[in-house]
């Protein structure tokens, strides 16, 4: 059953793909023209400053969609609904039964290296499969209706069955191997999905950058899976696991100093999530991103992709619960991202940007329950999570949708009437995200802002601060996006008086994860959080004898359980006050502080200061070494020198065959008088 779940995305994907070639074959049986290549996808036409790129009346007018377009959705998205399916056994058959270990095959073996292609199906690997196929599934059929009018759909959809398989891979391998090369299909995916319109300059930069930033980390990523197997010898993760409380004390020596083996090891995979989950230093790419389909959004960057490292360092924690200094980084960089995320999100307008940094926030609130070992809860809210973003993220396709492609909020207002029934659902993803009593967020992110509270970690206090801001302030930009987008007057009539509800294909998966949004929490609340963890998980998390954390998070003070919403309902209030009360107010406030706003708008100017630092230098770099180096140097004395030299010799051996016989006389009377000379020298006569 494991095997078909993580192969039949794989399957669709190759139908999709198989499809795609036979719709361009058809189409141009002579061979693709010139500057043509299989789905254009997003014609310079579709470009619109604020649209994320389909759907344009009358685009397509001359570009017919690729033949084999129904079959490829219909094929891809019959595959990932049957894979949800037998996820959702598998959760049930696993979590409350036995894990499931499965050796598929040897997949190779160099001298000590030997990788299996293994199967580990643990309740960690359970939920994970629930999560990433259920949002697939669901991805794939919004994307039917979203998609609609885009040529090479089969491309699209072979694009998304990629990406999934490339996740299922990462999330049921058993060694590091494994793991990492489902790291790597899921960055290649996402090139490819983000930059799908690729003939739109700032879809190619977002792809490019995200690619980039995900290599940085990635770095981080491979040099930690060298470290382990350098002191372990092995790669699998029962053997790793076996091993770790014998590193305990050991060092690597490095340059000129002997670092704890353990906690470099440890920080150096957290590099690779870093990038992976969009912490800060490496979030840069996410929010660009956004230029890609809303459905890439939601799939990648809401519920799948940007967990990979929450997931990683949660399937590691028997390395992290040993390593102390490394987990207070991790607490420290995920209580950062949470707050500077949130402070971003205040002032963006781009309705996806906003959620993009909500996502971004969330995921830094995740990684401070790894950080402080409370990583069921963590685990939890990337259940959670996964369905209120991804709910926020498909219901702001219909938002735009709705508005012609227009995703810039200040040129919304008043859609409630129009598209009620998207309303309604932006309206429980907000309350979810927010953390509203009853809702799936409210008892996850309630759970680790208690659980920061209660840690001994040196970092907790700062990440407790840090996260309860953080509330107020998803709560205050959440509500924001509904009351500019929904409530007010109209500010574009003319996208206004057009706009209509989306058609079922679009609602139907709201509406299922509306329903994951609210139902995610309470029922699940026990087996996260509450005493029937270690039965569920089992061996899944490793738990030092010192960590009693999710016992001491039932004793935190009431003042701080009922924090988390206290700071809810104070952002609802204040953006109540600020966008329906007294809507000129904030635009004063920004005007007053002018400098602070900019610094918001601007993100930190941390894009800016990646800019003179490393962008610029690296350019600057590349150019002198294509120019000089490459150019007149190697080019300039090597091939590219002595062919000119020897075209310079020959034109002026060319000038001596003149044609005239006195100049041939006159050459044999030096020639003659230079062998005499010669000669001369030679004997020594004279």
């Amino acid at each position: 059953m494991y095997q078909a779940i993580v192969f039949l995305p794989l399957v669709g994907a190759i139908l999709a793909g198989l499809i795609a070639l036979a719709g361009a074959r058809a189409r141009f049986p002579s061979g693709l023209p010139e500057s043509h290549d299989l789905g254009a996808g997003h014609h310079p036409a579709h470009a619109t400053p604020h649209g994320d790129g389909g759907h344009h009346d009358g685009d397509h007018a001359a570009e017919p969609a690729a033949a084999g377009s129904r079959a490829a959705e219909l094929i891809t998205t019959s595959c990932l609904f049957v894979a949800m399916i037998l996820s959702w056994i598998g959760f049930v058959s696993v979590g409350f039964g036995q894990d499931v270990y499965l050796t598929v095959l040897n997949w190779f073996t160099v001298g000590d290296l030997k990788v299996d292609w293994a199967l580990r199906v643990d309740t960690l690997t359970a939920v994970m499969l629930v999560v990433v196929t259920s949002i697939s599934a669901f991805v794939h059929l919004y994307s039917i209706g979203y998609m609609a009018e885009e040529p090479y759909r089969p491309r699209f959809f072979c694009y998304l069955s990629l990406f999934t398989f490339a996740m299922l891979v990462l999330v049921t391998s058993d060694n590091l191997v494994q793991l990492f090369f489902g790291w790597e299909g899921v960055g290649l995916m996402s090139y490819l999905l983000i930059g799908y319109w690729y003939r739109k300059p700032e879809a190619n930069a977002a792809a490019i950058k995200a690619f980039i930033v995900n290599r940085v980390g990635d770095f981080g990523f491979a040099l930690g899976i060298f470290a382990v197997f350098m002191m372990t010898g092995a790669v699998d993760f029962g053997t790793i696991f076996a091993q770790a409380p014998a590193l305990v004390g050991k060092t690597i020596h490095f340059l000129a100093w002997d670092v704890d083996a353990l906690t470099l090891i440890c920080i150096l995979l957290f590099i690779g999530a870093m990038g992976k989950s969009a912490q800060f230093f490496l979030h840069t790419w996410l929010p660009d991103a956004m230029e890609g389909p809303t459905p890439v959004s939601a799939l990648i960057h809401a519920a799948t992709m940007v967990t990979a490292g929450v997931f990683m360092v949660a399937r590691l924690s028997p390395l992290f619960e040993l390593a102390p200094t490394a987990q207070t980084v991790v607490v420290f960089f995920g209580a950062t991202t949470a707050f500077f995320a949130a402070t971003v999100g205040l002032v963006q307008n781009d309705i996806k940007r906003i959620v993009a940094y909500s996502t971004c926030s969330q995921l830094g609130y995740m990684f401070v329950a790894m950080g402080v070992g409370a990583y069921s809860i963590g685990i939890f809210h990337l259940f959670t999570h996964a369905f209120f973003k991804a709910l926020l993220f498909l219901g702001s396709g219909s938002v735009i949708m709705a508005m012609h492609h227009q995703q810039d909020i200040q040129k919304m207002g008043g859609l409630k009437n129009k598209i009620p029934f998207t309303y309604a659902m932006m309206v429980i993803g907000t309350l979810a995200l927010t953390g509203f009593p009853l809702t799936a967020g409210y008892f996850s992110k309630d759970a680790i802002i208690e659980a920061a509270f209660a840690s001994k970690n040196p970092m907790a206090a700062y990440a407790f601060i840090m996260t309860v801001a953080a509330a107020a302030l998803t709560s205050f930009y959440s509500w924001r996006l509904i009351f500019v987008t929904f409530h007010g007057r109209p500010h574009d009539r003319h996208h206004y008086d057009r706009a209509h509800e989306s058609p079922p294909v679009i609602l139907l998966p709201l509406a299922f994860l509306a329903a994951g949004a609210i139902l995610a929490g309470y029922p699940f609340r026990e087996l996260f959080v509450g005493h029937g963890v270690e039965a569920f998980f089992r061996e899944s998390f490793k738990f030092a004898a010192s960590n009693r954390i999710l016992e001491e998070l039932h004793h935190v003070p009431y003042a701080v359980a009922m924090l988390p919403t206290f700071m809810m309902a104070l952002g609802f209030l204040v953006s109540w006050y600020f966008y329906i009360r007294n809507p000129a107010l904030p635009v004063e406030l920004a005007r007053q502080h002018d400098g602070l706003y900019k610094f918001l708008l601007n993100k930190w100017y941390i894009d800016e200061l990646y800019e003179i630092v490393f962008v610029r230098p690296t350019l600057w770099l590349g150019r002198l070494l294509w120019k000089q180096g490459d150019g007149r140097f190697i080019d300039g004395l090597g091939p590219d020198g002595v062919s000119a030299r020897v075209l310079d010799v020959t034109r002026r051996a060319m000038r001596l065959q003149t044609g005239y016989l006195y100049h041939y006389a006159f050459a044999m009377l030096i020639g003659v008088a230079a062998l005499i000379t010669w000669f001369l020298v030679r004997t020594g006569v004279g």
